[in-house]
């Protein structure tokens, strides 16, 4: 079998001929960027063959990269099939994922009030008088005579007591003793918050009995490698048994590493994570479990399960204490996950009286309506633009991602993320350019760009090398061949504002909905909050300027975090919460969009973009 070794990662794997790159590189445990599940759609899978790569480039590499590059070496992961010995250049890339991080525990202050109970007793020792079995003596200590134990955790009793002179702490979920530990450790417990995003993973550390975040880490969702977009997953898993267990492994993989990192920066004992709380989409909580969603897909949506799911740590995989309780809080429907039921929970908009707004804008678009008579939600195929995918230079928030544009002193000026190179365009700059662009008058409210070819004399001099004609129509130059970070011109095509386009159509039309169904007009939300990473970062000027959101004033919209993953910390550290999550649901109104006509009415009208 032909090896690949990847630089400068210095990964070296052996894999089946007629293997493709992008495939040899998941199993070297590498990711490269790829929005399309290996279709050669998205041109994003580019790397670069030093040796083993001469074979002749397929329609998909000619049509995504240059000449030049073809005779560079360059090809696309998903395409190039692997035949013999081969090194291959991987560039890389450094996912901002502080940006999540910094998000993270966005609530001041989280109540204590753990589920889970830890007991230190001192026992007599048994004697001939006193033949009492070492269980028994246990719970009549404990005072709590109906706690159950399995085989696995009672196994470890009877020498641990002996060892360590009968001084033992019981770990207590619920009515069953999960664990037995020498001595007095009832001083540690802790727990983990997951939000598995479709496109990243984010898990918090929690010392449960003051209900304090002690250290956060992130990761890319390896599976991206399967597509981009839920229903790509979906499409995967619905091949088979193997094809779903490939899904879950990647998810659960990407949970222990980012619980191996939590363990590392803190020093805390694996078997001391007693519980995990997560939320997610419909379609990653049913992944997460192994529990396959094709029924997700077609109408009418229908999900398995949207209870919250319990189940041991060991049963899935999850490298905690084996009976470690994992829960997977409760979805509202088929594509508003438990993740949007965090939004609500953290920013408690279940309690407000006001008409309020909030919209978690990532891989999917979900919004939910609070007014003084309802609580409603719904979900809208916005697609995954604001994450980079479908853009010609599209890519996630990272290093060298351009995330602000500005049209200040008649010219477009950019920044990117650590300013560093630029390398592509990530979501809050996507929306920054298009309202820059609106601004200086190069992009007409329709999203056609001007035609510069046809009224040269109205194009500014500052403008006249950067508007120019593309392979696929007008384009505007954001940042020079000369001064970007891959040797060639950053652009903002045509195609890359219809996107965007239709994206923030669908979440507006969303909007307009919810609003249509509560008997409310736009003018009376007294507050709209954007959740997570996207809404933090994005500019509210630059929303308001493309239409993305209603024409409010300015301080009637805030950011509020990862507000899902504050969502899963305050269900973690609180039972009551907990409680309060399972129950949320039921309050909640789920609108199902594609039964409505009038969304397309909403969503023709919100395509353009409003007058400067």
């Amino acid at each position: 079998m032909p090896k690949v070794k990847f630089i400068p990662q210095n990964r070296e794997v052996e894999v089946e001929a007629g293997t493709t790159l992008l495939n040899a590189a998941d199993a070297a445990g590498l990711y490269i960027e790829g929005d399309c599940a290996g279709k050669g759609t998205c041109g994003k899978c580019r790397v670069k063959m030093i040796k083993g790569g001469d074979a002749e480039p397929t329609a998909a590499e000619k049509k995504h990269l240059s000449k030049k590059e073809l005779l560079g070496g360059w090809v696309l992961a998903c395409q190039r099939k692997i035949e013999k010995d081969s090194i291959v250049e991987v560039p890389i890339q450094k996912d901002a994922h502080s940006r999540k991080i910094t998000l993270a525990g966005g609530i001041e202050k989280l109540e204590a009030e753990p589920v889970i109970k830890k007991t230190h007793v001192k026992l007599d020792r048994p004697s001939v008088k006193d033949q009492t079995a070492d269980l028994e003596r246990l719970l009549g200590a404990l005072g709590k005579e109906d706690l159950t134990v399995k085989p696995r955790e009672l196994n470890a009793l009877p020498k641990m007591l002996r060892e360590h002179k009968f001084s033992v702490t019981a770990t207590i979920s619920g009515n069953r003793i999960i664990s037995f530990e020498p001595d007095d450790t009832s001083d540690q417990m802790y727990g983990v918050a997951f939000d598995i995003g479709t496109t990243t993973i984010v898990g918090s550390l929690l010392d449960l009995k003051t209900a304090s975040v002690i250290a956060v880490s992130a990761t890319t969702n390896p599976q991206n490698i399967y597509g981009a977009d839920v229903i790509s997953r979906i499409t995967h898993a619905n091949q088979g048994k193997e094809q779903l267990q490939q899904l879950q492994n990647k998810v659960i993989e990407a949970a222990n590493d980012i619980i191996k990192d939590l363990l590392k920066k803190t020093k805390i004992a694996r078997d001391r994570i007693y519980e995990i709380v997560a939320v997610g989409n419909t379609t990653m909580s049913h992944l997460f479990m192994g529990i396959d969603p094709t029924y997700l897909a077609p109408a009418p949506f229908v999900p398995v399960y949207s209870r919250a799911l319990d189940v041991e740590a060991a049963e899935i995989g999850l490298k905690i204490n084996p009976a470690g309780r994992v829960t997977f809080l409760p979805n509202i429907a088929g594509y508003v996950g438990s993740d949007t039921l965090g939004v609500i929970l953290a920013t408690k908009m279940d309690q407000r009286s006001d008409n309020c707004a909030a919209i978690d804008i990532g891989t999917n678009g979900e919004l939910v309506l609070k007014t003084r008579d309802t609580l409603m939600a719904c979900s809208t195929a916005a697609g995954p633009a604001f994450e980079g995918a479908q853009i010609r230079q599209g890519m996630r928030a990272a290093a060298g991602a351009i995330e602000a544009v500005a049209y200040k002193d008649n010219d477009i000026k950019v920044t990117t993320i650590d300013n560093v190179p630029a390398c592509g365009i990530c979501g809050s700059g996507l929306i920054d350019a298009a309202a820059a662009l609106l601004q200086a008058g190069l992009i007409e409210p329709s999203g056609r760009f001007f035609n510069f070819e046809e009224n040269p004399e109205k194009v500014s001099d500052h403008f006249k090398n950067r508007l120019r004609r593309g392979k696929t129509g007008i384009e505007f130059v954001l940042v020079p061949a000369a001064e970007s970070d891959i040797g060639e011109d950053i652009v903002l095509t045509q195609n890359d504002v219809r996107e965007l386009q239709l994206a923030k159509g669908a979440i507006y039309a969303g909007l307009m909905i919810l609003i249509k169904e509560a008997g409310i007009q736009e003018k009376d939300l007294d507050q709209i909050l954007l959740a997570g990473a996207f809404g933090n970062y994005v500019s509210r000027e630059s929303a308001l300027t493309i239409g993305l959101l209603p024409q409010l004033p300015i301080d009637k919209i805030k950011a509020v975090g990862n507000a899902a993953g504050d969502g899963a910390r305050v269900a973690l550290a609180s039972k009551s919460e907990r409680d309060r999550a399972v129950k949320l649901p039921h309050q909640v109104k789920h609108m199902e969009l594609s039964t409505r006509l009038d969304f397309q009415e909403f969503f023709i009208e919100a395509i353009s973009f409003p007058k400067i």
